[in-house]
């Protein structure tokens, strides 16, 4: 039992960074996205589950559902199929057989051994969140965000009851041992307990004050715990219930968190129970008692912005509002150096000049300055506040001569770090600035706002350059090595590569299922990494113009993107998953459904090819 829980939190805790032999992996390489030569990073883990016989664990997220083998820790193999993340995942009693639910609305069914799908269930009208296997194997149990609990055939893939009663979201669902009675919980802060058989609601256990997100039954089936979140007293609260009675036995209430506790799990032994929180704390509980055993502390707010020291010695964090703080960590020791105090709101952005004397951070949300600092000594050199808006980004021109900082007030302004006093101020923007990055050669700066422009600027006159425009929502911006090249990183999964000799879109590179907040070249410019929401780094390759054809929208395969495939793509647009007549090659941003975003994303590929 300790094994199977150290791997699931070795799993848990490094699925969103990339491992540092990844690059020796095959699993780098597994169901790729057309265009992406590596994976770096597993993706978010939403759920796990172990094999009943103990020898396999299955983690599923935004990837899909990736299983490894329980004694060695290496992965077996990805299963993909899904077009968004898997919110729960559970094994069939004999081990053979992996069930997953899913924000696309539906229930699939897998076989282990070959990670072929053997069903696809439809029925529910929104997210699934739950699945469970009933001990004989022969029903699965789903429940979802529509409100219902679904009872399906596991042989047919036919559905045998829907569960109607809750009234809001159903978070958990779990089979009494003997499979007669079906628990699950819900967001209506009631727990309800059915018959497995017939679909009738039995009991109705209340008593919660928010929305109960698991449910568990005994080794005996004669009692359920259930667990919530109580939200005024922000505390964990842990029910007990006798199933003959329906009343509650008992109760256990875990205070001391500032804020929402995002996740929960037991000890091995079962005597304590660990909580991490919105107030950047991880908390141990004893679980016969209530008492907060140790805390463990760093930023108070989550963490907005990283920047590493140019030699690679120091780290620089900048976290949320009422932390307000700029941290300096030893990477070596992982013991904190510094924390740099004069923000009065959320620090969003932070960046090393190139010496790495210097570190200049950025604030919003009541701050609205750019603050620079000495790194040696921790003091604060210059407040600089021309700004209206949110600063969102900052960055050093390569020879550490000029400071720029982007805005939501839709300017950019440049500085001159060693004395405070600003150079330039860039206006052309029109809506709020994302991103900002300096070329190669210090000459150009390229600023992306959030309604799809591009603007190039001289940064030596000022002089506003080129606009590339065309898209919706840019979050992220960076150059090629040899400055021929821009890449953009977009909300809606796409990241596009723009020409810099033509200002034209180059090509789209689509396959993350959730937005994109950072890109960047390789050294050598042949490869562009991209991070995502989704917990993913992708390895892009960018080194022919072959691997650059914008054809995703090639939909009649003749070589170019004309009026006959836009006739195709009219026909689909509006349509969503699983609607009759969707067809995901047509869905080119990957979302569930043909809308405005794809019909951009056609536009940009419009009379390319050939």
């Amino acid at each position: 039992m300790k094994k199977r829980t150290i791997l699931s939190l070795i799993l848990l805790s490094t699925a969103v960074l990339p491992a540092q032999n990844s690059l020796a992996q095959d699993y780098s390489r597994w169901s790729l996205p057309e265009g992406a030569r590596m994976r770096l990073g597993k993706g978010t883990v939403l759920a796990t589950a172990w094999s009943p016989d103990g020898t396999r664990l299955a983690a599923g997220g935004s990837a899909g559902i990736w299983l490894y083998d329980a004694r060695t820790g290496a992965e077996v193999s990805l299963i993909t199929g899904h077009s968004f993340r898997v919110n729960a995942v559970a094994f069939s009693p004999d081990g053979l057989t992996l069930a997953s639910a899913n924000r696309d609305t539906t229930v699939r069914v897998w076989d282990v051994e070959t990670g072929q799908e053997k069903h696809m269930l439809t029925g529910h009208t929104r997210r699934a969140l739950s699945v469970a296997f009933s001990p004989d194997g022969m029903t699965l149990a789903s429940a979802g965000q529509d409100s219902t609990v679904r009872l399906w055939d596991v042989e047919s893939g036919q559905e045998k009851f829907t569960l109607d009663g809750h009234t809001h979201w159903v978070y958990s669902v779990a089979f009494s041992p003997d499979g007669l009675t079906l628990a699950s919980a819900g967001r209506d802060s009631t727990v309800r307990v059915w018959d497995a058989d017939t679909g009738q609601e039995k009991s109705t256990l209340t008593g919660h004050t928010s929305s109960v997100r698991s449910v568990v039954y005994s080794q005996d089936g004669v009692t359920l715990a259930t667990r919530s979140f109580d939200s005024a007293a922000r505390a964990w609260t842990a029910r007990v219930w006798d199933l003959d009675t329906g009343q509650e036995k008992s109760t256990l209430t875990l205070t001391g968190h500032t804020s929402s506790a995002n996740s929960v799990v037991y000890s091995p032994d079962g005597t304590m129970l660990a909580s991490g929180s919105n107030d950047r704390t991880v908390r141990l509980w004893d679980v016969d008692t209530g008492q907060d055993i140790r805390t463990f502390t760093g930023h108070t707010r989550g963490v907005n912005s990283v920047a590493f020291s140019p030699d690679g010695s120091t780290l620089a964090s900048g976290a949320g509002y009422r932390d307000e703080t700029v941290r300096l960590w030893d990477v070596a020791t992982g013991h904190e150096k510094d924390t740099l105090t004069g923000h009065s709101g959320t620090v969003t952005t932070v960046a090393f000049s190139p010496d790495g004397s210097t570190l200049a951070s950025g604030a919003g949300y009541r701050d609205e300055t750019v603050r620079i600092w000495d790194v040696a000594t921790g003091q604060e050199k210059y407040t600089l506040t021309a700004h209206s808006d949110d600063v969102s980004s900052v960055a050093f021109s390569p020879d550490g001569k000029t400071l720029a900082s982007a805005s939501h007030d839709q300017t950019v302004r440049l500085w001159d770090p060693a004395t405070g006093q600003e150079k330039t101020t860039l206006t052309e923007h029109t809506h709020a600035i994302h991103g900002m990055a300096f070329s190669p050669d210090g000459a150009t700066l390229a600023s992306a706002d959030i309604r799809g422009t591009v603007r190039l600027w001289n940064t030596a006159s000022g002089q506003h350059l080129r606009a590339l425009t065309g898209g919706d929502n840019f979050w992220s911006v960076a150059f090629s090595p040899d400055g021929t090249t821009l890449a953009t990183g977009s909300p809606y999964k796409a990241v596009w590569l723009w020409g810099l000799a033509t200002g034209q879109n180059i090509r789209a590179l689509t396959g993350h299922t959730d937005p994109i907040n950072s890109v960047v070249f390789s050294p050598d410019g042949t490869t562009l990494a991209s991070a995502s929401d989704d917990g993913t780094i992708l390895l892009w390759d960018v080194s022919s113009r072959t691997a650059l054809q914008p054809l995703a929208a090639d939909f009649d395969g003749d070589g170019t993107v004309g009026f006959s495939d836009y006739l195709q793509f009219a026909a689909k647009y509006g349509l969503s998953w699983g609607d009759a007549g969707y067809d995901a090659r047509f869905d080119l941003d990957g979302d569930g459904e043909v809308g405005s975003a794809d019909f951009w994303i056609f536009q940009k590929s419009f009379g390319r090819g050939g």
